[in-house]
């Protein structure tokens, strides 16, 4: 049979087992064929940088400023947080090329198949449609300024905030294709927005906005090492919740050298670009307004800035959020396989813009990165452990769909990894804020979880079952 007609016949049947619209995309828990692995490395780089250039990522930059780092400082802060985090993505996202899966049906080799849905996935969840919410509001803020700047009218965050996510989930629904097309529109936009923002800024008549004050702004601190190392420490923790994701991005990639150039690039000038718009706004505004989103748009006095300010806002709210409710529901579909991507996108949109009617939830934004810390970083340590050493990157797809297959462990459960997932936790709460928590613990854990399974002869019966049933 042809292979066109093969594939059209597929994913006609996806359409029908799930009952979902036959023009969106149809694969969630399955494995993406071979043949329909074609997406270059500048896709990735698209998909990447939009996702990382955004109003959430301009605040934190912001925010380290106004933490009291120098501008300097909290740039580089900002920049080695993801650097650290995205060599623990680029591993993991190595599964999404080689086999085709999404990141959290990938979890179920380390996890089991039970362990996956009901711990992992359910808190990515959760953590996906958080910060759709924050990234909504922070947008929902900035465009409520500049509503009220260019037509002197009054407009409600709130209702901002929902039509604002109503748009933002109909890219989602459609799927993989419909994110790579408006990653390929968006990012000249924001790119030229950005750099005009950038331009308002240092040319501002305030002599704070200058260019020579605001790089030599030394905050209170400086580069203080206890503020700069929780600030990059933050970041980490924030950016290893996208180990489990990372694999959904590049399911469809070409080859790893195209996910890795991609990947790494878009990880370079995205996280760049919102950390100085951020800090920029911080450091001239002496740490008072670090949203540089809305502190451009306070500043902006005519029309055209305003309407530049208010492009850049929706494009960035648009092309990360229809990532996080992509990502969102590829791990609700791992929970419940019924639903189909289709159905659980809409489920996690839904949750997702009730949440974003409460504004105070920017309040609670620090004691999330914390969370994500406390989390995110023994999970990643466990999943890049078992995967690189303990399994030396080998994986059976069709074991991962099957109730009773070797990624079952104790009725769907890995309980050392979840004891150690837990032990993981305790690390990191335990480990001062000065010494990188985030890394202490990655180390700490992974190293204990390999040496616990090596001393109960699991590493090597691991390895065998994995030899003997892919001979």
């Amino acid at each position: 049979m042809d292979r066109n007609v093969r594939k059209s016949h597929d994913l006609e049947d996806l359409s029908k087992k799930y009952r979902q619209p036959k023009n969106v995309e149809q694969y969630g828990i399955e494995q993406v064929p071979e043949a329909e692995r074609t997406v270059k490395w500048y896709d990735i780089f698209f998909m990447v940088v939009n996702f990382l250039m955004n109003p959430g990522m301009i605040l934190i930059g912001g925010m380290a400023v106004a933490s009291g780092l120098s501008f300097w400082a909290a740039i580089a802060s900002v920049v080695l947080g993801i650097a650290v985090a995205f060599v623990a993505y680029l591993i993991m996202a190595t599964i999404g090329v080689d086999y085709g899966v999404s990141g959290a049906v990938a979890t179920r080799m380390v996890y089991g198949v039970r362990g996956s849905k009901y711990t992992v996935s359910l808190f990515r969840a959760i953590t996906a449609i958080y910060w759709f919410s924050i990234q909504t509001i922070v947008g929902a803020a900035a465009i409520a300024v500049v509503i009220n700047k260019l037509f002197q009218a009054e407009v409600s965050v709130v209702a901002v905030s929902l039509i604002f996510a109503i748009f933002q989930i109909v890219i989602a629904t459609f799927g993989y294709n419909w994110l790579k097309f408006l990653s390929r529109i968006a990012l000249p936009i924001k790119l030229i927005g950005l750099i005009f923002i950038c331009y308002m800024f240092m040319t501002h008549d305030d002599p704070n906005y200058a260019i020579p004050k605001v790089f030599g702004y030394e905050g209170t601190v400086g580069w203080g090492w206890g503020v700069f190392i929780v600030s990059l420490n933050s970041l980490t923790a924030i950016w290893l919740s996208m180990t489990t994701d990372a694999a959904d991005f590049c399911r469809y990639s070409r080859t790893r050298v195209d996910m890795w150039i991609g990947t790494m690039a878009a990880a370079c000038i995205g996280t760049f670009t919102s950390a100085f718009v951020g800090a920029y706004s911080a450091a001239a505004t002496l740490g008072q307004v670090p949203n540089g989103l809305e502190g451009a748009a306070t500043i902006a006095s005519s029309g055209f800035a305003l309407f530049m300010i208010l492009l850049v806002v929706v494009l960035d709210n648009w092309t990360i959020n229809v990532l996080n409710i992509y990502t969102g529901s590829l791990s609700v579909v791992n929970m419940v396989p019924k639903l189909g991507r289709f159905w659980a996108t809409l489920l996690v949109s839904v949750i997702g813009v009730g949440l974003s009617i409460f504004p105070g939830m920017l309040n609670k934004l620090q004691d999330t990165m914390t969370v994500s810390g406390i989390f995110y970083a023994p999970l990643a340590a466990i999943l890049i452990t078992d995967y690189v050493f303990v399994k030396k990157g080998l994986l059976l797809v069709d074991q991962l769909f099957k109730e009773n297959g070797i990624y079952r462990y104790s009725n769907g459960w890995n309980i050392p990894a979840l004891i150690w997932t837990i032990i993981g936790f305790v690390i990191y709460q335990f480990t001062p804020p000065e010494y990188f928590q985030s890394v202490v613990c990655l180390v700490l854990t992974g190293f204990g979880y390999y040496f616990h399974q090596k001393l109960n002869g699991q590493v090597q019966k691991q390895r065998e079952m994995l030899a003997k049933i892919s001979a």
